[in-house]
């Protein structure tokens, strides 16, 4: 990877470079999190900081180019918190049709006798009679044989 110019040039005061240490020295938290630190400390142009490259800290923390390049960033741009928090996972788009409870009637349900005029139950049956069963407003095959696979 060629060097470049930095655009985004860390530069941390002395409270925040101590509490970076603190984190890593301590290493009560998540691997992700203390990696976040080491690089920022190392990327740390400011007075008393080393002030690496972004190559050379991937290759003494054993992480990507890309990885220390946008931990300086994120730090420049959003932040010290952020940069080492990391940005949260985005809410769930869609509600789980089972929870515990319906996860278990669908279990037992497979556990039991099929329909008459059936030699087993098929994902679909399965699905229908949840639905009969008012455990879900609807439900498609491929959830239920997830939850089948998953207790299994």
């Amino acid at each position: 990877m060629a060097i470049r110019n930095k655009k985004y040039i860390v530069r941390l005061d002395q409270e925040e470079r101590e509490s970076l240490q603190r984190l890593v020295r301590v290493g009560k938290a998540a691997a992700r999190k203390i990696s976040r630190a080491r690089i920022l400390l190392k990327a740390d142009a400011g007075e008393g900081g080393p002030g690496w490259t972004d190559q050379r800290i991937a290759d003494a923390l054993d992480v990507s180019f890309r990885t220390a390049e946008n931990v300086r960033r994120c730090c420049v741009e959003e932040g010290l918190e952020l940069a080492v928090q990391g940005r949260p996972a985005p809410d769930r788009p869609w509600q789980r049709k089972l929870d515990g409870v319906g996860e278990a009637k669908l279990i037992a349900l497979s556990c039991s006798e099929p329909p008459s005029g059936r030699t087993r139950w098929t994902l679909e049956l399965l699905g229908d009679a949840l639905v009969a069963l008012n455990v879900t407003d609807s439900i498609s095959y491929e959830t239920v044989r997830r939850t089948l696979k998953k207790t299994s």
